[in-house]
């Protein structure tokens, strides 16, 4: 006896609509069911990590902030997944980029300049972009496999980070933290309203979703990375490339993780500092499918699962729970997700080997 999966002969485009709800429907209900086992109230607690949050206008800058960076990464994932290459090392391109627009804050940090800023946003991007050519470059010259040398990527960039903010880059005015200087007021984003925190890095990820959507809708290279998604073969028969199309999905991706990195550093935190990021890049996988794939549909997810980070950060006051249960609701949901979108996709059908032997024998 053994398990297929039999591709439906088209996909119901009423499921597909369905489909994220319905995967957050059942997130809910087993997380509900994970905080009864914990001993806690499970009204209460998902009331405390998906409702209170959004009762306070502080906290709801808040969930801008954590916005931010998920929509921007996830909205270069999606057209990584759509043009079929899987980047999964956003994580690493958030802090490299984080690192490069970061250079000029701090080795010329006495300079006082309205250029300061859009000179890190540019670098950000640019350094985000040249990390994610590095697996573009081993797949199309050693077709090595990009999840594995993203994701492994992801660790050195880390570790880097470390380096230098326990190394060169450490202020030394700082008392020993290791850290950097701060930067100096041009070389910090804005706030968009004076009620709370919530900097321009969410003016960022809206302007590059609908960007994105409009590319992948509208224009040529829109078009091609649909059909070397879909078919590489239909790709080259109408003239497209994969392998410059492997090359832009990975540096497109990486310069808005970039981008989302030098925004968090400069409108959040204001300096280096060995952890900038509670995950980013890797949530932002369970956004783009939540949105399936869609730039809009991600504007939406994005804002979802940084609910999830900031109710977490509540219900360990509130409610007194570890703050992995962020991470368990954060895999519940993709696990969620990508069940529903498989049975959307494929039948399930249990195959009995001796009765397929012998339906075999009858019809020779």
């Amino acid at each position: 006896m053994r398990i297929e999966l039999e591709r439906r002969p088209r996909q119901s485009s009423l499921f597909a609509v369905v489909s994220p709800l319905l995967a957050l429907a059942l997130t809910v209900l087993f997380g509900g069911i994970m905080f009864a086992l914990l001993g806690k109230d499970p009204v209460a607690a998902l009331y405390s990590f998906f409702i209170e949050p959004l009762l306070e206008v502080w906290s709801l800058h808040e969930l801008a902030i954590k916005a931010a960076p998920l929509i921007l990464i996830a909205v270069g994932l999606s057209v990584c997944y759509r043009s079929n290459n899987w980047n999964i090392g956003a994580e690493g391109q958030f802090t490299v980029g984080a690192i490069v627009g970061a250079i000029v804050p701090i080795t010329f940090y006495e300079w006082h300049s309205p250029l300061l800023l859009p000179l890190m946003m540019i670098m950000g991007a640019i350094g985000g972009a040249a990390y994610g050519a590095i697996p573009a470059l081993l797949k199309t010259r050693f077709n090595t496999n990009e999840i594995l040398t993203s994701l492994m990527l992801v660790y050195i960039a880390q570790l880097f980070l470390d380096w230098l903010t326990r190394g060169i880059w450490k202020d030394p005015a700082g008392y020993n933290f290791p850290q950097s200087r701060s930067f100096v007021t041009e070389g910090v984003l804005p706030e968009v309203l004076s009620s709370g925190r919530a900097h321009y890095g969410i003016v960022f990820a809206i302007i590059a979703a609908i960007a994105v959507w409009f590319m992948m809708r509208y224009t040529l290279k829109g078009f091609q990375v649909n059909v070397l998604g879909q078919s590489e073969r239909a790709g080259r028969f109408a003239g497209f490339s994969g392998r410059k199309m492997v090359w832009f999905s990975m540096m497109f991706s990486g310069a808005l993780a970039g981008l989302a990195g030098i925004s968090e550093v400069s409108g959040s935190i204001g300096h280096l500092q060995p952890s900038i990021s509670p995950g980013y890049g890797f949530t932002a996988i369970i956004v783009a499918f939540l949105g399936r794939l869609n730039p809009l549909g991600i504007i939406a997810s994005g804002f979802v699962l940084a609910l999830t980070y900031l109710g977490g950060e509540g219900a360990q006051l509130s409610i007194g729970v570890s703050d992995k249960v962020t991470r368990v609701f954060q895999g519940l949901l993709l696990f969620f997700v990508l069940s529903c979108d498989t049975l959307i996709l494929y039948k399930v059908r249990i195959v009995f080997d001796r009765v397929r032997a012998v339906s075999a024998k009858a019809a020779s």
